[in-house]
């Protein structure tokens, strides 16, 4: 009878061992409702215009992990025998191992919740009296127990809403980090540009300074001028002559630079830098702010973050409630043989005590203190993107006033000023010193007109970065 009972109890915690809980695939784990926070009473959520909705994590599909190996080098040209910002774009993301690290840590964080949310593993415990094994006085003795604690009700989903939000603030945390990584290759992508266009408007300049060489030394030869017009401009081509080398270390700086982005030989050579406009003036810095506030990566992985304090803050509540073990046994120990019958088997409840209450007010207090933590940097950090977006925006401002003035005004009277001072020297009624220096002006203007059509895009892309999207789309 006892072997018999005992088989019994062995098939049953047989299968319920081989019972796991199980959950479709694409089943996303729920948000945190109002309800699981509302012993918080006095905390307030961050504003609904600047939390962003943002789509479940899945814990069950999963990234291919990347190689450690270095890629082989990318082509980022276009049709069009050019660097193609936006292909440099894409190289780079896919490349970068800073954004893999991050993207990583995101993919563990979403891996936190199911942990959270499960059931402790139930608990078997075998125990027996070798002693009674063969006894002609007692029934061989032995205890079977199966333990599984269940916690306090609304434990569990708390527990999970902490993961939950960790893991969307470490979403958002990867999405920031992309586009701060996508800002540094446009300012990388227009150092490039910017030098590449510095060395053909040298090569320019120098066919222009040529030219005026030509005729200064036609005038020496029909004694129309003195042997110092054609030093003179034998020394404006060697100050072209250093310009241009100090534009080539220029042009291979920034081309190491864009290799070291892209994980490929620092050597190695790129195509020129595709030419850029200005894009549509902006004119609304307030709108600006505002959309930033809605859409900046790190505002939304702070606000995250609060969430994720308030459910913690939550949760140390809930410690204050026991959890409830339950537990099934079998038990034959120390039964005569003479008085042995069929034997039951017993189910029973434990409840820890949680009686230590400086501890739990210590752990309330603690997620009290990160959570006032948390909301002062989501409230700082507000007013730090008011100001991030207001900065970018002025000095987006001033390069587009910048480029119009260079453009529409100084160039094409330099210009004209050139040809004039060119024209008067060669009839004879001004100095080659001033063809020299109405040159330079231009050469220089030239200059700073493309460094400000480079800094231009470059603070766009700061402006981008700080409103959070994309103005150009």
């Amino acid at each position: 009878m006892v072997r018999h009972c005992a088989f019994r109890w062995a098939i049953i915690l047989a299968a319920f061992a081989g019972c796991r809980s199980t959950s479709p695939k694409n089943v996303q784990p729920p948000p945190m409702a109002p309800a699981t926070i509302s012993a918080t009473k006095s905390i307030v959520a961050p504003s609904p215009a600047t939390a962003l909705r943002i789509e479940q994590v899945s814990h069950q599909e999963s990234l291919p992990a990347p190689s450690p190996e270095m890629p082989p080098p990318v082509s980022t040209g276009g049709n069009d025998g050019e660097l193609s910002l936006d292909e440099l774009l894409a190289a780079v993301e896919s490349r970068n191992a800073s954004l893999e690290a991050m993207l990583a840590a995101w993919q563990a964080a979403s891996q936190k919740y199911p942990q959270a949310i499960a059931l402790d593993d139930p608990m078997f415990m075998a125990m027996g009296a070798p002693a009674s094994f063969g006894s002609p006085d007692v029934e061989s003795a032995y205890v079977l127990e199966l333990k599984q604690r269940i916690p306090w009700h609304g434990k569990r989903p708390l527990r999970g809403a902490v993961a939950q939000q960790a893991a969307n603030a470490a979403f958002h945390e990867y999405e920031d980090a992309r586009l701060m990584l996508r800002q540094v290759v446009q300012a990388a992508y227009y150092d490039y540009f910017l030098a590449t266009r510095q060395e053909k408007l040298v090569q320019e300049n120098r066919e222009a300074q040529e030219q005026f060489r030509a005729t200064a030394q036609a005038r020496y030869r029909n004694n129309q001028t003195t042997i110092q017009d054609v030093l003179q401009a034998d020394v404006e081509l060697a100050d072209l002559a250093r310009r241009a080398i100090e534009v080539q270390r220029q042009r291979r700086t920034s081309t190491a630079r864009i290799n070291v982005l892209l994980r490929q030989d620092v050597s190695t050579p790129l195509p020129p830098a595709r030419a850029a406009d200005p894009a549509t003036p902006l004119t609304d810095a307030e709108a600006l702010r505002h959309l930033a506030l809605s859409q900046r990566q790190d505002l939304a992985a702070l606000s995250h973050r609060v969430q994720e304090q308030e459910a913690a803050l939550a949760l140390a509540y809930k410690q204050f409630y026991p959890d409830v073990d339950l537990f099934g046994r079998y038990d034959t120990f120390w039964q005569p043989v003479s008085t042995q019958s069929e034997l039951r088997g017993q189910v029973g409840v434990s409840i820890n005590l949680p009686v230590y209450r400086h501890k739990l007010n210590a752990a309330v207090n603690e997620a009290n203190s990160r959570l006032n933590q948390r909301r002062a940097e989501y409230e700082q950090k507000q007013l730090d993107i008011e100001l991030e977006v207001e900065t970018a925006f002025l000095m987006t401002k001033e390069s587009e006033q910048l480029l119009v003035l260079y453009r529409e005004r100084l160039l094409p009277t330099l210009r004209q000023n050139v040809e004039a001072v060119r024209a008067n020297y060669e009839a004879g009624k001004a100095s080659y010193l001033d063809l020299a220096q109405a040159n330079r002006q231009l050469i220089m203007m030239r200059e700073k007109e493309l460094e400000a059509l480079a800094a231009y895009h470059q603070r766009r892309a700061e402006l981008d970065r700080v409103v959070g999207v994309s103005l150009a789309q």
